[in-house]
């Protein structure tokens, strides 16, 4: 299971399940909407914060899955796992983009890029850390850290590299192609986990020896320090600074909050506002160079949408065919029926409709089945009618009249279809006959031994 706690209450506030295993490094995308996390099957599962089953189911690895993330595109999903293997997702397909098998051990920790939507970096039990870029189809860096990595960090600049492993962390600069900047000794046991707070001044360290360092990362000298209970596996940091956060072995996880500043000057009683303060404004006029700030304008989801989020296939068709959105905006009713069909849930969203509705659905796929945008979608759509309404056939004048005239834009289509055929090879045989034409004559002149090419272009 995967909890999300409460700031404040330090109580779970929402909780996800469907894992048939462990679940393992739960991270959030940048906007905090949707949730990604491996487990031990070897699946990965993404998660809308708002909802409680699994958008995208991804499977390709063999062994667990330890390490999961997004790019900074938002869009794709970089994992690593125990089969030796660091993979590349697309979040809308739901499909593999690419897989490198370069570690030599498990794969246990990773990072994305900021500045560079293509590039990740995963650290591995071989000793090694390495850089991908998803536009080459192997790493383009390999840093050798000299122990079992546990944690990768990657500063906000992209230039900087940070790797925990054994009781080292090393800071790399990888636009000098990996080179070696300062070797921090500070810890007495496996360093498990580093954390950088949001302005990139302070780097924090959790280690087995129960206590979390904080270097500057000017100096990278020591400048604070946690002891806790027993030994470390994981740690955070709030966006503001003002929580941390460490998991520990015996399965507790501390929060701790920065004691707010105490305030020395004296509360004074507020003034209350002068006459001039509400009248301030109602004479003034506005000016041509103004600059005029919009109220954010929130956005609402359509019907089809909701009930697409809520896997409600049927409902969702039908809202599609009411006949404001049919007639006046067709791509959204297509764009729904394909949404259904990569879901696997086209077939029973069309099932079991009464006459008026197969009546409606047949209008529809019989007038936009002619059109080039539209035609790949609804020539699946219409076979999956006929196959699931054919025992039916006969039974309604109504139904039966729109089959036919499904029957006939089909085959005015496939004549249309016919016609143009016939006129490109028409065309290749003018453009053919055109090519011969155009040649290039070549004479000899005797008189002087020498030969002269003399091209001509004849013009019909």
């Amino acid at each position: 299971q995967i909890h999300i706690y409460g700031r404040y209450s330090q109580e779970p506030v929402k909780t996800f399940s469907r894992f048939r295993d462990a679940a393992y490094c739960a991270t959030y995308r940048d906007d905090g909407r949707l949730l990604v996390a491996g487990s031990e099957d070897s699946g990965i599962r993404l998660f809308d914060i708002s909802g409680k089953a699994p958008l995208r189911q991804f499977e390709g690895h063999t062994k667990p899955v330890h390490v999961v993330g997004f790019l900074s595109d938002k869009y794709r999903i970089f994992s690593g796992g125990d089969d030796y293997s660091s993979n590349l997702w697309d979040i809308p397909s739901a499909t593999e983009i690419i897989s490198y098998s370069e570690h030599t051990d498990y794969v246990r920790c990773g990072c994305a890029s900021t500045v560079n939507a293509d590039v990740f970096i995963t650290g591995s039990y071989d000793h090694t850390v390495k850089l991908f870029d998803a536009r080459t189809k192997s790493s383009v860096m390999t840093i050798e850290h000299g122990h079992p990595v546990e944690s990768v960090l990657l500063f906000p600049s992209g230039g900087l590299l940070v790797s925990a492993g054994g009781r080292y962390v090393k800071v790399w600069d990888v636009l000098k192609g990996g080179q070696l900047l300062v070797s921090l000794k500070n810890h007495h046991k496996t360093v498990t986990c580093l954390c950088l707070n949001s302005s990139g001044q302070r780097l924090l360290s959790g280690s087995l020896d129960r206590h979390v360092k904080i270097y500057s990362t000017t100096s990278y000298k020591v400048v604070h320090s946690f002891n806790y209970a027993t030994s470390i596996l994981s740690l955070a940091l709030s966006p503001e600074d003002e929580t941390i956060v460490v998991g520990m072995t015996n399965g507790v996880l501390n929060v701790k909050h920065r004691k707010p500043e105490e305030k020395n000057e004296k509360s004074q009683k507020k003034r209350q506002p002068a006459y001039r303060t509400y009248v301030k404004g109602r004479t003034y006029m506005p000016k041509q160079e103004d600059f005029c700030v919009s109220k954010p304008v929130k956005r609402v989801l359509r019907k089809y949408d909701k009930l697409l989020r809520g896997f409600q296939s049927s409902k969702a068709l039908d809202a599609v065919l009411e006949p404001p959105i049919m007639l006046h905006t067709p791509e959204v009713t297509v764009a729904v029926m394909q949404e259904l069909h990569r879901r696997g849930t086209l077939r029973s969203a069309l099932a079991g409709r009464d006459e008026k509705q197969v009546n409606l659905l047949l209008t529809f796929v019989a007038r936009r089945v002619i059109e080039p945008r539209f035609t790949p979608v609804l020539v699946t759509v219409a076979d999956m009618i006929t196959d699931i309404y054919q025992p039916v056939v006969g039974q309604s004048a109504i139904v039966d009249k729109q089959f036919l005239k499904l029957q006939e834009a089909i085959g005015k289509e496939i004549d249309y279809q016919e016609e143009l055929l016939q006129v490109l090879g028409m065309m290749d045989t003018l453009f053919a006959t055109f090519t011969k034409k155009r040649d290039t004559c070549l004479e000899e002149n005797k008189s002087n031994g020498l030969t002269e090419i003399i091209e001509t272009n004849r013009n019909y």
